[in-house]
């Protein structure tokens, strides 16, 4: 039997609102489980956003004169998702195809419980899609605020690593095989890129997400009613430029141009953000994996008792960290594709696709906030052992010095005999287990040319990184004015 909105809503005031997230309390979606995004964006951290939504609107409406002061300041005392049961108004739900109905039901009788001649003044104009997409965007603050910090430490951390590893050597690969040398450094300045990239995308986002203001069908008619009433809205237009102004400014959030019920921009904005952030915590992730390989074994994840461990091989510590990265990095941008879709909604308001965002924004941002958590304790622990990277280096007898071998013959012997020389020697040398400097110092044409030590000096990989270090320099000395920025303070 459905629950009645306004009935089954009372909650005692202990009631601890931040420790239970719901039905859906992680299972199976370890990444995100038990970290600071996951409250930020539970059923009860949306309630009270939307509940915050209800209060600075009745303070602006206040702030106008349509409202008075008193009622506002009850309904804003009235606004505690710990007085309301959120199971029940997901319920009630299920008749009104939205959670606001009956919020704002349960809200009139809690007002009225202490101020009954200021329940009237609740959600007075408004309608559900003002309420819930404004809380939308607090959640969604809320949320970008613990993430954006996740990439300032991680960001951070890699700043270091490459640093400290600005002329480590190691094999670049591609498609899978030694290419050249590269550093470590520059590798791990590359993520850092693309960590802060994702830091400015999402601040971006986060100063610009926008109150929704526009009535029953984007024209504010409800809100001017009441003003009219009021005799506070001699000028329609501008008594609603100064209420959304005033909403803007009790909810901290930006004033859109429009209001934006079937214009789904803020949305589509986080979609992209967030999995742009997704894939390149991704790329660290997976970069990880590769270099952890038993057989590469360049890089180890922070070791922490008990983590990582195998159900069934004793001997393993699996990279559990980058696991749960690059599975939120796979996730995210096939939820974002969906939220994306959302774009193409009909009429001023749409039966089924704003319903449907709701959950996919959810999952974006606790998949991309687990993530970012995750990827700070990864890079702040990363273990790096450069004698497996030089080691590693040796494993191809020098052949990955090829490029430059033949850069410095091209001009002795011609372009094309230069080439089909390095690669008849670069086979005989892996058949042969023969270092590749041997192998060239036997051709006599090479011979004429060079001997075995100018050979030998420049198929050294370690002086073959091209300007990995100046690279490494110009990307991460500046970090400290180039790091993500943070949202602007707010609730």
């Amino acid at each position: 039997m459905n629950a009645e909105p306004g009935a089954a809503l009372s909650r005692s005031p202990e009631h601890d609102s931040g420790t239970d997230p719901g039905p859906d309390s992680g299972l199976l979606s370890p990444v995100r489980a038990g970290v600071p995004v996951e409250r930020a964006v539970s059923d009860i951290a949306w309630l009270q956003a939307m509940l915050d939504a209800e209060a600075a609107l009745a303070r602006a409406q206040a702030a106008l004169g349509t409202v008075p002061a008193s009622a506002a300041e009850a309904i804003t005392g009235a606004a505690d998702a710990r007085l309301f049961d959120p199971r029940a108004l997901a319920i009630a739900s299920r008749e009104t195809a939205n959670p606001v109905v009956g919020l704002v039901q349960a809200l009139n009788r809690v007002v009225a419980e202490t101020a009954p001649e200021a329940a009237e003044y609740v959600h007075r104009g408004s309608t559900s899609q003002d309420i819930l997409d404004t809380g939308t965007m607090l959640v969604a603050r809320r949320a970008l605020r613990l993430i954006l910090a996740d990439l300032d430490r991680t960001a951070v951390a890699l700043a270091g690593l490459a640093e400290r590893h600005r002329d480590t050597p190691m094999a670049g690969r591609t498609l899978a095989l030694h290419a050249v040398p590269i550093t470590f450094g520059l590798k791990a300045a590359g993520w850092r890129e693309l960590v802060r990239q994702a830091g400015r995308r999402l601040a971006d986002v986060a100063d610009t997400l926008p109150v929704s203001l526009g009535g029953a069908a984007g024209t504010l008619a409800g809100y001017l009613e009441y003003a009219r009433l009021e005799g506070a809205a001699a000028d329609p237009g501008d008594y609603a430029a100064r209420l959304a102004d005033a909403f803007a400014a009790e909810t901290r959030l930006a004033r859109p141009p429009l209001p934006w019920h079937a214009l789904r921009i803020p949305q589509a904005d986080l979609a992209a953000a967030l999995a742009f952030t997704a894939g390149a915590l991704g790329k660290l992730a997976v970069d990880v994996q590769a270099l952890t390989r038993t057989e590469v074994g360049e890089v180890a994840e922070p070791a922490v008792a008990g983590r990582g461990g195998s159900s069934a091989m004793p001997h393993k510590r699996n990279p559990v960290l980058a696991t749960m990265i690059r599975s939120a990095a796979l996730q995210v941008p096939a939820l974002a594709g969906a939220l994306t879709q959302c774009l193409v909604t009909e009429d001023e308001r749409s039966a089924g696709v704003w319903h449907a965002e709701w959950p996919l924004l959810r999952e974006c941002l606790r998949l991309t906030g687990g993530a970012a958590h995750t990827a700070a304790e990864l890079a702040e622990g990363l273990v790096v052992r450069p004698e497996r990277m030089r080691a590693n280096l040796g494993l191809t007898g020098s052949q990955l010095v090829s490029e430059r071998v033949a850069a410095v013959l091209a001009p002795l012997l011609g372009r094309a005999r230069a080439r089909q020389t390095l690669t008849e020697a670069s086979a005989a040398a892996e058949r042969d287990g023969v270092p590749l400097h041997t192998v060239l110092g036997a051709v006599p044409e090479v011979a004429a040319h060079l001997d075995d030590q100018e050979l030998a000096a420049l198929l050294d990989p370690v002086t073959y990184t091209g300007v990995a270090g100046p690279l490494v320099d110009r990307a991460v000395r500046p970090a400290t004015s180039s790091r993500p920025t943070a949202v602007n303070p707010g609730s």
